[in-house]
């Protein structure tokens, strides 16, 4: 009976401490509520919505109906009309559309042919969903206006980037931006917490030491490390999977940098709001599901609803992987990508503002 009473009252002081401990309690009910939501609601296969331009060259009638009905489909979302397949070429390689129509000049003479395509459809291979999304829709029936006992069209795809199709090319460099979010965000999660826990969080503060110089100063040895980390993934994805790097090493370290400094950044900021290192694990582990799924890591960003496309801008490993397949798989260039590398920088900032402003409180 003993027994009971002291197991009873060990329960009763762990409740207590969870009803105490507001962060526990809002990872026990945030991480449930959290996966329900991103896996019922961001998780779309059934992808609309994509990126997408076109090149009309035949400029007839039959060709506008043509682009009226893709445009019915949902898949496709026309942002750019341009003149050329050139043009297309260099939207696809900025990562501002993921498929390209191209209509030829002699667009109702082809579609008369069940020998030739009527029209190319240019495909940012970097994903191979996207790929498979393009096929389907390469065989889809069109009818003529005129009359629906015409040939229908045939759609000639290209993937462009990735013409072998292989995995790999897509998931390593997606790859190093997950590494590095888990690993980084983890390593400056705890710093600030593990310095409380040890007793010397009170010597730093005696010290001429400012907050901006402590923050700064705890961040950049794991910036070194980050790259270093960076040159591994590279090597093995070299070695092992002929992983290419189309555009310039230098331009891909630049991008790394700050994604690093935004990750170390975010953990900071972490590090003041917890109180104990296991906290700070727990909220780490609660950025990178986010990070992997709503990132276009495992699926097209494009796809996602709306609310989760918000979301998904809002994660540096979003903007970084499409740094990096950028960078090495389609050749782009920081000016290309500038965008991207801001709104980084931006993350960067205004995590380690918050991160100094939130342990300034917490030492006042």
């Amino acid at each position: 009976m003993n027994a009971f009473i002291r197991l009873f009252a060990i329960m009763r002081k762990e409740l207590r401490q969870l009803k105490r401990d507001r962060i526990t309690f809002v990872m026990i009910v945030g991480i449930p509520i959290g996966q329900i939501l991103l896996f019922g609601y961001a998780i779309n296969t059934d992808v609309r919505g994509l990126k997408s331009a076109v090149a009309n060259q035949a400029h007839t009638h039959l060709s506008r109906e043509f682009v009226a009905e893709l445009r019915e489909t949902q898949v496709l979302d026309f942002r750019y009309t341009v003149a050329t397949p050139q043009e297309l070429e260099q939207l696809l390689r900025s990562g501002k559309v993921s498929v390209g129509v191209y209509i030829p000049p002699d667009f109702d003479r082809r579609s008369l042919d069940p020998r030739r395509p009527a029209a190319h459809l240019l495909v940012d291979g970097t994903d191979p969903t996207i790929v498979g999304i393009a096929n389907q829709l390469s065989t889809m029936p069109v009818g003529f206006e005129a009359t629906r006992s015409s040939p229908q069209r045939s759609l000639e795809v290209r993937p462009y980037y990735n013409p072998e199709r292989r995995t790999a090319l897509n998931i390593i460099p997606g790859l190093i931006g997950i590494i590095l979010t888990f690993t980084m965000t983890l390593f400056t999660a705890v710093a600030i917490v593990r310095e409380r826990e040890r007793g010397n969080l009170e010597l730093l503060i005696n010290t001429p030491v400012s907050t901006a110089q402590l923050m700064i100063g705890k961040i950049l040895p794991y910036i070194a490390i980050g790259l270093v980390q960076l040159a591994l993934i590279l090597g093995v994805g070299r070695l092992l999977f002929d992983i290419p790097i189309q555009g310039t090493l230098t331009e891909l370290y630049i991008a790394s940098f700050v994604f690093i400094a935004a990750n170390l950044a975010l953990g900071l900021f972490i590090s003041t709001v917890a109180t104990t290192q296991f906290q700070s694990m727990q909220m780490t582990f609660f950025l990178i599901l986010p990070s992997i799924l709503l990132s276009g890591f495992m699926f097209p960003f494009d796809g996602m609803p709306k609310f989760a496309q918000y979301l998904g801008e809002i994660l540096p490993n979003t903007h970084f992987i499409r740094l990096t397949r950028g960078i090495m798989l389609r050749d782009a260039s920081l000016i290309e990508l500038g965008n991207e590398l801001l709104v980084l920088a931006a993350i960067a900032i205004v995590a380690m503002t918050a991160a100094i402003l939130r342990f300034s409180r917490r030492l006042d």
